[in-house]
């Protein structure tokens, strides 16, 4: 099963060349497992949304299996739960591509699109990416709010909204206003060793989003 990108104008191709480490990956991971999706892993959800969750890259045994991003693996079991109680989720999150799951008024996009090893994307990957990011993020023209999922990912929404870092410091639930007008939202990463560790609960995300929420609302 194989489903449509939301922002199909603004994808890269399922063979970008852009990075020769994530490449290699890519064709290890074909060759071992020709079944999973083993792709630039493409934005899901609702592009009229006025939210945006920015992950950091698809995890080996979730989106680089599935083609999904957050599904399959420990993270996605968090987030779209928290979804679920704002009404942002239409249907149940079963960690797989058939279980009829849509989001309503946010979109989902990802720092890096491709698997990186050891989960751990390099500065010049990041930036490879960020053009991505960039034509997603401008595609999604009613999006007001973005939630960035971990430093890697505030660090490139910040900059794809053509915001200054300096301007910006990273920190759990830290806002931020970019020169057009809309807002950046931090988080920790919803990661299998974020929630392991205590440093995210399901209560910290839920806290964020209602946020969002409260925000785009507001800014609508």
């Amino acid at each position: 099963m194989m489903l449509q990108s939301p922002l199909p104008q603004s994808e890269p191709s399922p063979d970008c060349p852009l990075c020769p480490r994530l490449v290699a990956l890519r064709e290890e991971c074909r060759a071992e497992h020709p079944d999973w999706w083993n792709a630039p892993v493409p934005a899901f959800g609702d592009p009229g949304g006025r939210i945006a969750i920015i992950g950091l890259a698809p995890g080996k045994q979730g989106a680089n299996r599935t083609g999904r991003p957050f599904t399959g693996d420990y993270a996605g079991e968090m987030l779209f739960a928290a979804l679920a109680k704002f009404g942002l989720v239409e249907g149940t999150y079963e960690e797989r591509l058939d279980d009829g799951l849509k989001l309503r008024g946010v979109v989902i996009l990802n720092a890096v699109k491709c698997l990186p090893p050891q989960n751990k994307p390099n500065p010049d990957e990041i930036h490879n990416c960020r053009a991505f990011l960039k034509g997603q993020m401008a595609d999604l023209t009613p999006a007001r709010v973005f939630i960035a999922l971990g430093q890697i990912a505030h660090q490139s929404a910040v900059k794809a909204l053509g915001g200054k870092l300096s301007k910006a410091r990273f920190a759990h639930r830290a806002e931020h206003r970019m020169p057009s007008g809309k807002m950046v939202i931090d988080s920790y990463h919803c990661s299998r060793y974020n929630q392991n560790t205590g440093r995210l609960t399901a209560d910290m995300l839920e806290t964020v989003i209602a946020r969002a929420v409260e925000l785009a609302a507001q800014m609508s």
